[in-house]
């Protein structure tokens, strides 16, 4: 037999064995890339190595991220709540609540009947201890408040006062359209142990020749004295 007849067969068989699958890889997206890795598994070479591992770092990082955040909120409340708290321990230190220093102050309305008092505001070192307007309650025939008592801290203290006036029943109809504004200050003393009165005293300034905007003042008397109990205790 010739050697050409006994490789006809074989070339034939081989043929047939190739042509599946060559066929399955035209019907397909391509040739697929495999290889084995050292436990002898087989590896997609297309596919990005580490997907798995990639989507579990980003989901940790999420979670840290909201960890700290959490943390800052957190961290924040306590600054607000340190700052509530020093700002009360500074207020009771202002106020002298450790020194038995005490304080009262009044005001007194001389002012005549031509004027109408529309606001009445007292501040004590910058914050505000009174305020009265004319549509929270009527102030007329109003001649004495006690506008602040409490703790004082030794040292200077500034008071001021603002008071805005209208002119009321004048003779001239035209006073009713005066608006006045009167301010007012003072500083004072106090020593550890002392119990001060202040009495504010709006009234007018003697004088004809003074106009109308020009008579209201502020008088300001203030009287300190060493309490009872600062006396005890010395």
């Amino acid at each position: 037999m010739s050697p050409f007849r006994m490789w006809t067969p074989a070339l034939t068989l081989g043929a047939l064995l190739v042509s599946p699958i060559a066929f399955a890889q035209d019907e397909g997206s391509g040739p697929v890339a495999l290889e084995r890795d050292d436990a002898g598994d087989t590896v997609d070479l297309d596919q990005p190595a580490g997907g798995d591992d990639l989507g579990n770092r980003e989901a940790e990082f999420d979670r840290e991220l909201l960890t700290v955040e959490e943390e800052v909120n957190s961290l924040k409340e306590r600054v607000f709540r340190s700052k509530a708290t020093l700002q009360l321990l500074s207020e009771i230190v202002a106020q002298g609540s450790g020194t038995g220093a005490r304080g009262s102050i009044v005001h007194v309305h001389e002012l005549g009947r031509s004027y109408e008092v529309e606001s009445l505001t007292y501040y004590l070192d910058g914050q505000s201890k009174f305020t009265r307007t004319g549509a929270e309650g009527d102030m007329k025939g109003v001649d004495e408040l006690k506008v602040f008592e409490g703790a004082l801290s030794p040292g200077t203290h500034k008071l001021s006062v603002n008071m805005r006036l209208r002119g009321s029943g004048g003779v001239f109809n035209y006073v009713d359209q005066i608006s006045v504004q009167v301010p007012g200050e003072h500083t004072f003393e106090v020593e550890p142990g002392d119990d001060c009165r202040i009495k504010v005293t709006a009234e007018e300034k003697r004088g004809l020749s003074r106009s109308f905007t020009e008579r209201p003042r502020f008088v300001f008397d203030v009287r300190c004295s060493q309490s009872m109990e600062s006396e005890g205790a010395q």
